[in-house]
């Protein structure tokens, strides 16, 4: 059984879309810095299909293999963070409004996981650093 036309439509038109929407369009490739800092995009990606076709009327024998069809896609990119990773230490950018409060307090994280951690690090070395009195 031929392939109907409708397919081939459909198959250049997912293909085309599949060049443009890959893994790297969702995060990017990664732009290193001179000081080492590696910063990667993150995206948003949406896209819309839509594809349609009729076959003429077949009573008349020279419209019997006729067919019209058309489709078309629509994709939209947007970027949305990046993800900053300097000294091992990896830190996201939000783009977006962050009004929601979850969205700001996952994004605060990192950097409080950070300023704990150094807080912590600075104690112990006061700890050790100063000889106590003795009594």
């Amino acid at each position: 059984m031929a392939e109907h036309p409708i397919q081939g439509l459909m198959n250049v038109t997912m293909d085309k879309i599949r060049q443009m929407a890959d893994s790297n369009t969702i995060i990017g490739k990664p732009i290193k810095t001179d000081d080492g800092t590696t910063i990667l995009p993150v995206s948003r990606i949406s896209f819309g299909f839509a594809s349609a076709g009729t076959d003429f009327d077949g009573k008349n024998a020279a419209n019997k293999d006729l067919f019209g069809g058309g489709s078309g896609a629509g994709v939209n990119i947007q970027p949305v963070a990046f993800l900053v990773v300097k000294d091992g230490c990896v830190r996201t950018i939000q783009l977006s409004d962050g009004s929601n409060t979850i969205d700001r307090a996952l994004t605060m994280l990192p950097e409080l996981v950070d300023k704990v951690s150094a807080l912590l690090k600075k104690e112990e070395k006061q700890g050790t650093a100063a000889p106590k009195a003795e009594e």
